[in-house]
């Protein structure tokens, strides 16, 4: 499962999203989000997949890897279904006991399902298109404005960029430590919940030595490199926008809009 973790992950590919200026992903990453919960029907879901399926097409990412992601997921997305099907008041189908099963339920949970699911992978195809520098100069940009009051706005860009690099970094380190102990006769999957965290110590104990070595080595080299905050930086590759990002801006703010007429029509 660890394997499958795609979040900060890049997938270097010739695509139009790779080629998109990062504002560009960040902002319609957002209006996805924020489209998936304007959704409120099973049709408007259908427009969003459709146009979800397109990104995943123009990403050149394959579907596979894609997709993998969703298995870190699987046991917080079953427990959002259960719940919402069983503490959802409205017409019963089934019941036992105290449990029930009502329509609404149904419905809510399906709904449910799709938005943590298109979260999860809409998510993924901007961190997989966007290299971790292209994230900090994008954020960075996106949240200029807020320097004329005296926010850090490159110091917070560079932490989220950092925290999110090493995502991958630290899972490759947890899954060297665990084939190393289970190697050297470690057990983490028998036993009672009691016994399984207790077998996940000699797992955390050189996992947390290893973020803090390499938390430690990253800031060593960045004060041996004279770094002290974006105060008068500049960038090597600035950002300027082309053609094709205000094509881009244009087919998010349409979907967007798209997803507003099928809320206020009830489709």
């Amino acid at each position: 499962m660890i394997r499958d973790i795609t979040l900060g992950q890049y997938y270097p590919a010739n695509s139009v999203l790779h080629r998109l200026d990062p504002r560009v992903k960040f902002v319609g990453t957002l209006l996805f989000i924020i489209s998936v919960f304007v959704f409120h029907t099973f049709p408007g879901y259908a427009v969003a997949t459709i146009f979800l399926a397109a990104m995943i097409g123009i990403s050149k990412v394959p579907v596979k890897f894609m997709f993998k992601g969703l298995k870190a997921i699987f046991i917080i997305l079953l427990i959002t279904v259960l719940f919402n099907m069983m503490l959802t008041p409205g017409e019963v189908l089934w019941k036992l006991g105290f449990f029930k099963v009502t329509r609404e339920g149904l419905i809510m949970a399906g709904k449910m399902a799709i938005r943590l699911t298109y979260l999860v992978i809409g998510s993924s195809i901007m961190t997989l298109t966007t290299t971790p520098n292209q994230l900090t100069d994008g954020l960075e940009s996106l949240l200029g404005p807020l320097k004329k009051i005296k926010v850090p706005v490159h110091e917070i860009a560079m932490m989220m960029s950092i925290a999110l690099r090493f995502i991958p970094i630290l899972l490759e380190e947890t899954d060297k430590i665990m084939k190393a102990q289970i190697a050297r006769g470690a057990d983490f999957e028998s036993g009672n919940i009691i016994q399984k965290a207790k077998s996940m110590v000699p797992l955390l104990v050189p996992l947390f030595i290893s973020a803090f070595r390499r938390a430690n080595d990253l800031a060593m080299a960045m004060e041996a490199r004279c770094y002290n905050g974006g105060e008068g930086r500049t960038q090597m590759k600035p950002l300027r926008y082309h053609s094709r990002d205000y094509i881009a801006y244009l087919i998010v703010f349409l979907y967007l809009g798209v997803a507003f007429v099928f809320r206020v029509v009830g489709i």
